[in-house]
C-alpha cells in the first residue's frame, strides 16, 4: 500500500506534488521511469527556474523540463529526461552543466544546456526528497532535503556521499527539513530550513551551525544580494536579513501575508514571489519591502526576470501570462 504524507500542512502548498511517499507492504521495487512528451507541459505544475546562459529551464512535476531560448516567449520540452519524478529545484554554473533534483532522491545532470539529462542518484528505497541543489562549481556542489538530508560531490555529480549534521539546538538527532541551499559572495554556505532555522558552513560544508530567527516558521528560500546581505523567507510572509555573514539576523517587513516561496537578487534589488499571488520587492537595505498581490491569487512557486525585462513567473498551474 502507497501511503502519502505531506511534508507539512503549510509546505503542501508550496509542493503540492512533492508528498514523501514511501511505500510499505510492496514486493514489487519502484522504477525510475522516463519522463514523457505532454501536449501542453506549460500548465503543468512548475516549482523551479534557472538561467543557463541565454536560456531559461524550469521544472517541476511529472519530470518536466521546460526551455526557453526566446526569453521566455515559447517553451518546449527537453529531449531526454530519465525520471518522472516531480522535480523540485534546478541548478546551472554556466550555460551548460546544470543539475535537477526531486522525489525519490532524485539527482539528474546535464552538459547541454538542459537538452538532455542524465540520471546521477536515486533511493527508491524510501521517499527522501531533494528540495534544493547548489554547486559552487562543476564539480563541487550539495543537495539538500527531507529529515536532514545533506547530500555532497566533490566530481560533479558522479558520486555523492551523504553528510552528517549535528542536531539543533535542544534536540537529540539532525532531522528537520532542509528547503534551500545557496551561498553569499565569499562562499559561505546557507540552508533555509524549517522551524525557523538557517544553517550555516563557512568551511565549504566541513562543519555545520544553527542560527535561529526567532520564529518557529519554517523558512523555504532565500538568497544572498551583491553588497553581502542575506536574506531567507518562508511562513506567512516572514522574511529576514543578515548583515554580517549571518552572525546576527533581523526580521524586515515583506509587505505580505503570503509564504515566500521564492528569492533572488540582483545587484541590490531583491524580490520574491509566495502563496496567494504575492510578488514582493526591495532594495538589499530597505527595512520594509513592497508587495502587490496578483488577483487571480495563485500559489506562485519560481521568479525569474527575462534579460528583457520579462517577469516569469511560475505556479502550481504553470507558466502565468503577464497581469
Amino acid at each position: 500500500m502507497i501511503k502519502n504524507l505531506f511534508v507539512g500542512a503549510a509546505l503542501a502548498c508550496f509542493c503540492v506534488a512533492v508528498a514523501a511517499q514511501t511505500a510499505s507492504g510492496t514486493s514489487t521495487p519502484l522504477k525510475i521511469e522516463p519522463a514523457h512528451a505532454w501536449a501542453d507541459p506549460t500548465h503543468a505544475m512548475l516549482l523551479d527556474v534557472a538561467r543557463a546562459g541565454a536560456r531559461i529551464v524550469a521544472v517541476g512535476e511529472h519530470g518536466i523540463v521546460l526551455l526557453s531560448d526566446d526569453g521566455g516567449g515559447s517553451y518546449r520540452q527537453a529531449k531526454q529526461v530519465p525520471a518522472s519524478s516531480t522535480l523540485t529545484a534546478v541548478y546551472f554554473v554556466d550555460a551548460d552543466h546544470g543539475w535537477a533534483v526531486g522525489q525519490w532522491g532524485v539527482i539528474l545532470a546535464t552538459a547541454d544546456g538542459g537538452e538532455t539529462w542524465t540520471l546521477q542518484r536515486s533511493d527508491t528505497s524510501i521517499d527522501q526528497p531533494l528540495f534544493s541543489v547548489y554547486f559552487k562549481d562543476a564539480h563541487h556542489g550539495w543537495a539538500v532535503g527531507l529529515w536532514s538530508l545533506l547530500l555532497e560531490t566533490e566530481d560533479g555529480g558522479h558520486t555523492w556521499k551523504v553528510a552528517k549534521l549535528p542536531p539543533p539546538p535542544g534536540a537529540s538527532k539532525a532531522d528537520r527539513n532542509l528547503f534551500h541551499i545557496f551561498a553569499d559572495r565569499s562562499g559561505t554556505l546557507f540552508i533555509a530550513a524549517e522551524q525557523g532555522l538557517v544553517l550555516r558552513s563557512r568551511d565549504g560544508g566541513a562543519t555545520w551551525e544553527y542560527r535561529q530567527m526567532g520564529n518557529k516558521g519554517s523558512l523555504w528560500t532565500g538568497t544572498a544580494s551583491a553588497d553581502g546581505g542575506i536574506f531567507v523567507g518562508g511562513l506567512l510572509g516572514h522574511l529576514y536579513r543578515s548583515r554580517d555573514g549571518g552572525d546576527t539576523w533581523a526580521a524586515i517587513d515583506s509587505a505580505s501575508t503570503g509564504s515566500i516561496t521564492d528569492l533572488i537578487a540582483a545587484g541590490d534589488r531583491v524580490q520574491g514571489v509566495g502563496l496567494d499571488g504575492f510578488v514582493i520587492s526591495g532594495t538589499s537595505t530597505a527595512d520594509r519591502f513592497t508587495a502587490r498581490q496578483r488577483p487571480d491569487r495563485a500559489a506562485l512557486t519560481g521568479f525569474i526576470a527575462a534579460r528583457s525585462g520579462r517577469e516569469i513567473l511560475l505556479s502550481k498551474d504553470g507558466i502565468l501570462k503577464p497581469e
